[in-house]
């Protein structure tokens, strides 16, 4: 499989460019294992990076009860972020960029000069909501990044805020002020640092590590939601809203 995972990552990585994504799994003889999903991820990665493009972190995905239940499979998995698809809250997102966009709310951290959580905020994730293998898997998921396709940050503030990083606090999203979800802030168990030190453990295995300032986004308790153009997307900490983002009609 190495020998083509070079090609591979190329047609995967125009496929994701041109709103095609992960084309090769149409084929129903097309399988990966994880070994060979998280090369090609990799392989991917290098030639954005070699293209210009500057990796921001990582996601830990599939470990909350509402991904988990909607896909069918349970991870955790690892993507990659970059930060030419990093947005800020209150962004017009145009869904012609996208493949059944939908969006997560959920927590990110950033990591510290000590390799320690330095900081804890709500984000959206935005998704290309799309699986083609004709069951859902977890080598398709990781070699599609984890169907990441960009994270709208909130203000400032918020993205160096210490406060939710040990307190307990709800997790809401309302889509055209309509509650969609609401839970636990953190889907692992110790917290963010249980999400953080599974991927620290992950990385290693490939031969890679967290560095200073990367974000983490740490997974959510609450589920995927498609949007529509014309969509109001708002999540809350508790009563205060925190990040949102506006899909273009």
């Amino acid at each position: 499989m190495s020998r083509d995972i070079q090609k591979l990552a190329s047609r995967q990585l125009y496929d994701y460019r041109t709103n095609n994504p992960g084309s090769c799994f149409k084929d129903p003889k097309f399988i990966l294992d994880m070994s060979d999903a998280y090369e090609l991820q990799a392989t991917v990665t290098k030639l954005r990076v070699a293209e210009g493009e500057n990796i921001i972190g990582y996601k830990v995905g599939c470990t909350g009860p509402g991904t988990i239940k909607q896909f069918g499979m349970e991870g955790p998995i690892r993507g990659t972020l970059f930060s030419s698809e990093l947005e800020q809250t209150g962004i017009q997102i145009k869904t012609s960029a996208f493949t059944n966009l939908a969006v997560e709310g959920e927590m990110a951290v950033t990591i510290g000069d000590d390799g320690e959580i330095e900081s804890a905020f709500p984000v959206i994730e935005l998704h290309n909501y799309i699986f083609r293998a004709p069951i859902k898997n977890l080598p398709e998921l990781i070699a599609n990044n984890g169907l990441n396709a960009g994270v709208v940050l909130p203000k400032l503030h918020w993205q160096q805020s210490t406060q939710y990083i040990t307190q307990f606090a709800q997790l809401t999203v309302k889509i055209n002020d309509k509650l969609r979800g609401s839970g636990n802030l953190w889907p692992h168990h110790e917290g963010p640092s249980g999400s953080v030190n599974w991927l620290k453990n992950n990385l290693e295995g490939s031969e890679l590590s967290l560095t200073s300032k990367q974000i983490v986004l740490a997974g959510t308790t609450l589920g995927l939601y498609p949007v529509k153009p014309g969509d109001t997307i708002d999540v809350y900490i508790d009563e205060e809203l925190a990040v949102k983002c506006n899909i273009e009609t």
